[in-house]
């Protein structure tokens, strides 16, 4: 939903808040800013849920809706959002594994959320992503053959 920093409203709100509406340039000023970052949050949040939401009934009155719909959440269980999905699927690394992945420190990012045990804990699906895409595929086969079976 990097788009969304392209919204008049989204942008002005930015700009005067930051000084800026470039997405990286917000990125590095709310990564060590706790309540700026609450505040995009706040600002975003709302935006995302919308647009997720008429997704969802855009599909739901399809006249040929798919058995199942994805939708990825990065902060799923640090904004409290997981009773809005009727499955929770948590695929996650070892740390290191994600910072070498990623190219960069993941550090900063990661403190604030939620450890990947609690994640494993609450999900209902979960998979450690340490090994082959052909395991990841699996494992997704498997969710996705469970789900629809439902």
């Amino acid at each position: 939903m990097h788009d969304l920093y392209e919204d008049d409203e989204v942008k002005a709100a930015l700009r005067e808040r930051f000084g800026t509406s470039d997405r990286q340039a917000v990125s590095r000023l709310v990564v060590t800013d706790r309540e700026a970052l609450l505040w995009l949050e706040g600002l975003l949040h709302p935006r995302v849920i919308a647009r997720t939401e008429a997704w969802r009934d855009e599909l739901a009155r399809s006249p040929d809706p798919p058995a199942l719909a994805v939708n990825e959440v990065p902060l799923l269980f640090e904004a409290g959002a997981e009773g809005r999905f009727d499955a929770v699927v948590v695929i996650t690394a070892p740390h290191g594994l994600r910072a070498e992945r990623a190219g960069a420190r993941v550090d900063e990012r990661e403190e604030r959320l939620l450890p990947d045990e609690q994640k494993i804990d609450r999900a209902d699906f979960a998979y450690v992503n340490d090994g082959s895409l052909e395991a990841l595929d699996a494992f997704v086969v498997g969710v996705v053959r469970t789900l629809t079976e439902r």
